[in-house]
This record gives C-alpha cells, sequence and structure tokens, in this order.
C-alpha cells in the first residue's frame, strides 16, 4: 500500500514538473500592471463589497447594463458600447472573480450572490431603471435580476444565456478546475496555449481569435486572485429555478450563436418558450458570444429592440 502511495506521489511531482518545464510557471499579474493596459480612461472603479469594481460608462440617453460571462471581462461589450453609445448610455463592469475588479474577498459566487451585487452596484450608481443584458454567466445573473426586480428592468437582452439545467458534461476548463488534484496545479501553471484553445471553442470563425484577444483573455486570468476565483465559482453548485421564467413580464430578446459549444442553441428554444412574447434571433455565423464575435450585427439588432419595445 505504501508502495503504491510513493508511487503515485512521484508520478504527480512527473505531472507537475513537465507541466512546468513544457508550459512554464506564470506568476499573477498585480492591478496596476494591468490597468496600464485595460484599465484607462474611460473606466472607473468604485467600493463594492469590499471591491474596487472596474467599470465603464459611455455615451447618453436611456441606460444599457452590461453582464459578461465566465472568464470574461467588460471588454466583451467592447463592439456594443462603440456602436450603441450614441443612443444609449451604455454601462457594463467587471463582475467579481473576473477582470480588474478580481474575487470577491468572501468567496459569494452564487447566482443570487451576483445579482445582489449587481443591485448594490447600479445602486451605488443611482440607476433605478434601465434595459439588462447579459450573456452565458451574464446572462443567468441577467435573467434572475429581471425576476428578482420587475420593477427595475425595463427590458431584457438574453446571449447564449446559461440557466438551462445540465446532464452532460461541462466544457474542460470546468472540469480542470473542480478536480481537487489539478487545480491547485493549474492555478499556477496557465499556458497561454489552453487559454487560446477556449478562445476558439467559444469562437465560430477561428481567424478573428486574435493575439491580442487572446493575451486579454489571458492577462486577465493571471490577474492577482482570479486563478483561485475561477476555481472557487467553478465549484459552486447553481440553482437556476428555470420555471421562474414565466414570470418575466418585461420586452425580451433572445440572441444565440447557432455553433455555441458550451451552450447548445436548443436552450434558446426553452428561453424562447418559457418567457411570453419574447424575440428569438439565432445567427449562424456566431458561437457563444456573438456580441463579442460579430458585434456591428448584433448591436444592431439590440438596438431596433430597444428602441421599438418599450415597457
Amino acid at each position: 500500500m505504501i508502495k503504491k502511495i510513493l508511487i503515485g506521489i512521484l508520478s504527480l511531482l512527473l505531472i507537475v514538473f513537465t507541466l512546468i518545464f513544457v508550459f512554464g510557471y506564470a506568476s499573477d499579474l498585480t492591478v496596476d500592471e494591468l490597468k496600464a493596459s485595460y484599465g484607462q480612461s474611460p473606466s472607473e472603479f468604485i467600493e463594492i463589497e469590499g471591491m474596487q469594481v472596474h467599470y465603464r460608462i459611455e455615451g447618453s440617453g436611456p441606460t444599457l447594463v452590461l453582464l459578461h460571462g465566465t472568464a470574461s471581462s467588460l471588454h466583451t461589450w467592447n463592439g456594443w458600447a462603440e456602436v450603441l453609445q450614441d443612443s444609449f448610455r451604455v454601462v457594463r463592469m467587471d463582475l467579481p472573480a473576473y477582470g480588474l475588479t478580481g474575487p470577491h474577498p468572501e468567496a459569494k459566487y452564487n447566482i443570487t450572490d451576483y445579482v445582489d451585487f449587481v443591485d448594490r452596484f447600479l445602486e451605488a450608481l443611482s440607476i433605478d431603471e434601465f434595459a439588462l443584458a447579459g450573456n452565458s454567466l451574464g446572462g443567468g445573473i441577467a435573467w434572475n435580476y429581471a425576476i428578482s426586480h420587475p420593477e427595475k428592468v425595463k427590458q431584457l437582452i438574453l446571449v447564449d444565456s446559461s440557466g438551462v439545467p445540465k446532464n452532460g458534461s461541462s466544457p474542460i476548463v470546468f472540469r480542470l478546475a473542480k478536480n481537487k488534484i489539478l487545480a491547485p496545479i493549474l492555478k499556477r501553471i496557465t499556458p497561454k496555449s489552453f487559454i487560446q484553445k477556449n478562445i476558439e471553442q467559444v469562437y465560430f470563425d477561428d481567424s478573428k481569435v486574435t493575439i491580442d484577444l487572446v493575451d486579454r483573455y489571458y492577462n486577465f486570468a493571471l490577474r492577482t486572485g482570479n486563478r483561485q476565483a475561477f476555481i472557487d465559482r467553478s465549484r459552486q453548485v447553481y440553482t437556476m429555478e428555470i420555471n421562474n421564467l414565466k414570470s418575466i413580464e418585461c420586452p425580451t430578446l433572445i440572441l444565440w450563436g447557432q455553433h455555441d459549444e458550451w451552450i447548445p442553441v436548443e436552450d434558446a428554444q426553452v428561453f424562447k418558450s418559457e418567457i411570453k412574447d419574447s424575440q428569438l434571433i439565432i445567427y449562424e455565423n456566431s458561437g457563444h458570444v456573438p456580441m463579442e464575435e460579430i458585434p456591428n450585427e448584433t448591436a444592431q439588432d439590440a438596438r431596433e429592440f430597444l428602441n421599438s419595445k418599450v415597457k
């Protein structure tokens, strides 16, 4: 028995040293280091729940709040902000565990925690009526927020939203984060090639996965505390009451990439059937992040919806 344990330990050490040799040790990046590239004007910071929350407000008009997905940041909405700020006040932030905001001091990453965080953030900015859009995790937060605060959300846009229960396996990045043996290793050894592969999974057209895009996702992954936060969040047991979608009263637009490898396009039909009078658009030329992959097309569809659907 002791011999088997020793062999197991030696094998694990061999894996660790092999990973270090092949991929190298990836040190954390400080917030100050990252601010130079990703936190300049119009970026601002506000203290919420013990975090310095990174956010941006651009444009003027009716307020549109944007929530990003897992392992992403407010920059995923750059295209929408550029297109829509001529007619809307576009508000976006790095959610806890991600971007420059980084980990929550109490590791509060349940869906209700995120809903509460978004509400505290918006209250701090005196924003009480708005349209709300979210992608992936951000979509799950958005529709749960719309249910909890129907008086505040005037219109809702779900972009490849999370929330439909899954029986199959999750993407490999989440499985690795949940593995008690591999997670501590990956917390220190984060190959850029691994980040690139995950981006290529969420994109349909790999030619759009640029060096700058990979660098952005990679650098934010290395933000001090973000790798542990990703592990902590991945181990959360998410329970979203999909039946509650029937209670959503505000006009709702559902956008989905036909080639989404993370959340199947079939889920779009679930949201469409559960949310009354909702509108669905499926994009043949996109994957999991259509607002990032085809920003102009999706932003124009969002504009048309927001201008025509007033609660």
